[in-house]
């Protein structure tokens, strides 16, 4: 069997009105080149660029499907994708970079809705029922969660509702109603009520097993995850004394892998709580002692831990797309650890940090890999070895 990554199938239908796909009028191996030249013309200047790692079948990779809800003037509920940069919504029945099984468990609902006499939320009036659906499956354990968000906590015949639609799907294993009645981009609210199931799922990725909440953050192409991750320990390279320091760490994938594949210590900071607290449990889950984690800003943690002379070998940093504060480089440099692995979902601000490093410290760029973790789109992952010159 060939190991080239498979060229485009037919085109999508909605491409140009949805816009999630920027790079689907080029063919898979024309979009894997369109990033290296990309990468390179941001990050060459330190250091020689691998070559991008990408999919061999880079379709319906994504666990984690969110669709908003709308009726029409004609009375019609829609199910889809805002329009970039808007909030029209465009009507998605399937998508050729989503799960299959959660676009189906998202029309099945739609088709639910006017049965139970369900209405979809108006944004400009504030009323209605239903906002948003999220589905997340776990690839790996086939576990799937269904989360509804609504405007309001009344959930008229949620229970016949709940029976109804693991009829159709009774492989879901949790039903969750997460309450967002507020004016805002926000998907999801602050309380949320078990309807069915644990309230969680949970998945394995790098011989890890992983527990994902509703709001929890966790990577939506475990396929490519693995890629990433797997590269982000290759460079640190544990021998199994090592102090590291996992910043920005969500629910600690990268720590606990890190705990279970060599190194000594390992300390997490994380400012979501609910992400902390999974952190936690996934720690337990995989029977390591030697990781702690912090309910933290990344970048304050970074300070305290400067000031109180804290000595880590290794700091993994996996900053959102904004990349890093001064606060946080600034105290990276102080703490001087011998190795830094920045994971990257932006090239742009990537390439911003590292010249401040390289600029400010004895810090220089090694390695750079970058990784296709979102095909047909024009994100792209870098994982960057840094150590002292």
């Amino acid at each position: 069997m060939s190991n080239r990554p498979e060229t485009n199938k037919q085109s999508c239908p909605v491409y140009k009105k949805c816009g999630g796909c920027q790079l689907q009028n080029l063919s898979y191996p024309e979009q894997l080149e369109f990033k290296q030249r990309k990468v390179e013309k941001l990050l060459k200047r330190f250091c020689i660029v691998e070559k991008i790692i990408g999919m061999k079948t880079p379709y319906h990779y994504r666990n984690k499907v969110q669709a908003a809800f709308y009726t029409d003037k004609k009375g019609k509920i829609i199910s889809g994708v805002y329009q970039s940069g808007s909030h029209h919504v465009v009507g998605i029945d399937s998508c050729q970079t989503e799960d299959v099984i959660a676009d189906k468990i998202i029309v099945a609902v739609r088709k639910l809705l006017p049965s139970f006499r369900m209405t979809t939320y108006n944004e400009d009036t504030g009323k209605g029922f239903l906002r948003h659906i999220l589905v997340k499956r776990g690839f790996a354990t086939n576990q799937i969660m269904l989360v509804l968000v609504t405007g309001t906590p009344v959930f008229p015949s949620k229970n016949n509702f709940v029976k109804a639609i693991l009829k159709q799907f009774p492989e879901i294993t949790t039903i969750v109603q997460n309450i967002n009645p507020y004016r805002t981009n926000l998907v999801l609210g602050d309380n949320q009520k078990v309807l069915y199931g644990k309230g969680y799922i949970e998945d394995i990725l790098c011989g890890c097993r992983f527990r994902i909440s509703p709001k929890s953050f966790y990577q939506i192409n475990p396929v490519q995850t693995e890629v990433l991750y797997g590269k982000a320990i290759e460079f640190a390279n544990l021998k199994g004394n090592e102090i590291v320091l996992d910043t920005y760490c969500g629910i600690g994938t990268i720590g606990i892998i890190a705990a279970k594949n060599g190194a000594g210590n390992v300390i997490g900071a994380e400012l979501n709580g609910d992400a902390v607290r999974d952190a936690i449990v996934n720690a337990r889950a995989n029977n390591l002692k030697n990781i702690r984690f912090y309910k933290a800003d990344a970048g304050e943690f970074m300070r305290e831990a400067a000031d109180e002379d804290e000595k880590p070998d290794v700091v993994f940093m996996d900053p959102p797309r904004a990349g890093s504060d001064r606060k946080f480089l600034d105290s990276l440099i102080k703490m001087s650890p011998k190795k830094v692995v920045y994971v990257s979902c932006n090239p742009e601000t990537l390439a911003r940090d590292l010249a401040y490093l390289t600029q400010n410290s004895p810090y220089k760029a090694q390695k750079i890999q970058p990784v296709d973790m979102f095909p047909h789109t024009a994100h792209i992952e870098t994982v960057v070895l840094m150590s002292k010159k």
